[in-house]
Formats: structure tokens, sequence, C-alpha cells
């Protein structure tokens, strides 16, 4: 059985870690707050964004652009959405098993990293970290989205690669976080054909098609970043605060296990002391 001395030691210790605990639910609560209502009021957007650039694509055609036909080369490009930091359950370790055991091939993916523990995580794993925007997850604005969709882009129209993919954590809300993978392109058309009954009307372009899908496709990618690295922001506060609240309440726990431990240690200590005076009253009469 542990000393008093060492069972004081440990609950002094679990206490101190319960104090960082509760202060980091306290931060990971107010900042919850501030990118749950950033992410409820761009949601809306961001989805109709999606189903009006699918359902345009469906009416569009046969065209031939760059945008809308996979590219000649095998590699995909994956745009990895984690956080900076750590101690937020499985936040982090859930959007790395969709990319190590999902379908898509390891020798075929080019990594477009933002956030470093997804980042280093994967690069353990032997894939190819082909950028990394760690930077912008902290605060993201709508140009950092739109310089990392350039940069995919570019790799695209280049025949670098031959498609690209999203990987982030969707907000549903404070304690349901999914971990999300979806294609940006080349638009898959038949699954979006099955969503849209219009799908066989034309679409008309004004000015050429050509012309309106060079303008459009880029704000469609960059929008559908922006509003994955928002919501995944708020996924991570909202599972870190969950993770905190967990271990604030081990702690708890952990702590009354240590008093209790403690006074029956007390207890024990003062039988003996009390036996060894009274034996020696005993043997002094």
């Amino acid at each position: 059985m542990a000393s008093m001395r060492d069972i004081k030691r440990r609950k002094v210790s679990i206490q101190s870690t319960q104090q960082i605990t509760k202060a980091m639910k306290l931060v990971s609560t107010v900042k919850l707050q501030r990118a749950k209502n950033r992410a409820d009021r761009s949601k809306a957007y961001f989805e109709c964004m999606y189903k009006t650039v699918c359902s345009m694509l469906m009416r569009s055609g046969n065209i031939n652009h760059p945008y809308l036909v996979k590219g000649s080369s095998d590699r995909k490009a994956v745009i990895v959405i984690t956080s900076n930091r750590g101690l937020a359950g499985g936040f982090n370790s859930n959007i790395v098993k969709l990319i190590t055991k999902g379908e898509l091939k390891k020798e075929e993916l080019d990594i477009y990293a933002v956030g470093h523990k997804g980042r280093d995580a994967l690069n353990r794993y032997g894939y190819t970290i082909k950028a990394d925007g760690s930077d912008i997850v902290e605060e993201p604005v709508y140009a950092d989205a739109q310089a990392l969709a350039m940069k995919v882009l570019a790799s695209y129209k280049a025949g670098e690669i031959g498609e690209i993919y999203l990987a982030y954590t969707a907000f549903k809300n404070t304690v349901v976080h999914i971990p999300t993978l979806i294609k940006l392109l080349p638009v898959d058309r038949e699954a979006a054909a099955a969503d849209n009954e219009d799908s066989k009307v034309l679409m008309n372009y004004e000015p050429a098609e050509d012309e309106a899908l060079e303008m459009i496709i880029p704000k469609y990618v960059t929008s559908l970043i922006y509003g994955a690295l928002v919501e995944s922001v708020a996924s991570e506060n909202g599972a870190r605060m969950q993770a905190m609240d967990s271990a604030t309440s081990n702690a708890e726990e952990m702590i009354s296990h240590l008093e209790l431990q403690y006074n029956r240690a007390r207890q024990g200590s003062i039988t003996q002391e009390l036996t060894e005076i009274i034996a020696g009253a005993e043997a002094i009469s």
C-alpha cells in the first residue's frame, strides 16, 4: 500500500492537472461558441454552392473543359484539414484513419496538409506531403482558402493530378462531428444527376461556357475549402471541450479515490500508533 506522503503527492499532482483541464474546457467553450456561430452562418451558403454547381454541370452536356474531365495523371490531391494542437479526443486521428484506411491508394496521393497533426501523422505513414498550409487553420479567412484552391487547381490544369479530394470534419452539433471525404473535381456527374430531376434540361451559358467555367469552378472549390475550414475549427473546439470535460471528471473521480486511500492509510497509522502506546504502557506496568 502506498504511503500517506505518496498519496498526498499524487493527489496534489492530479489537482494541478484538473485545474489545467478546467481552464482548457472554458477556453474551448468560448472558442466553440464563436466558431459555431460562424459555421452556422456559412453552412447554408456552401451547401447551396455545392448543389448549384453540381446541378449546373449536370445540365451542361458534354463540355470538354479541363476542370470537368479527369486528367491523364493517376495521382490524386487530397486537402487534409486537421488541427495544430492535440488534446481533442479523436478529432485528428479520425481524419488520419479516413485517409489511411480508406479506398485511396497511398502511392497515388499528394497530400495538401492543413494542420500539423494530420501532416505529421501522414508523413509517418509514408504519404507524400505536397504542401503545408498549417498556418491558416487557426483563423481561416476566404483569402487563405482561395490561395490554397489556386495552388491545387494549377496542378490539376497542368496535368500533375487527375482528381481533387477534400478531407475534413463536418460540424453537426456540439457533440457530433463527422469525418468527411468529398470529391471536388472532376464532379461525379452520375451521383449528382441522381439528385437532380431536371438534369436533362440543358444549361445555356452567357458568356461562353469556357469563360464562365473559368470563373465559376475556382469559386466553387474555394467556397468548399473555406466552408470545410470553418466547420473543422468548430469541430475541433467541440471535440476539445468534450475531451477536457471528460478529463476533468476523471480527475475528480481519481481525487475522490485518493482521498479515500489517504483516510484509510491515516486511520491505519493512527491505529498502529495507539497499539504501540498501549503495548508500551502495559510493558511498563
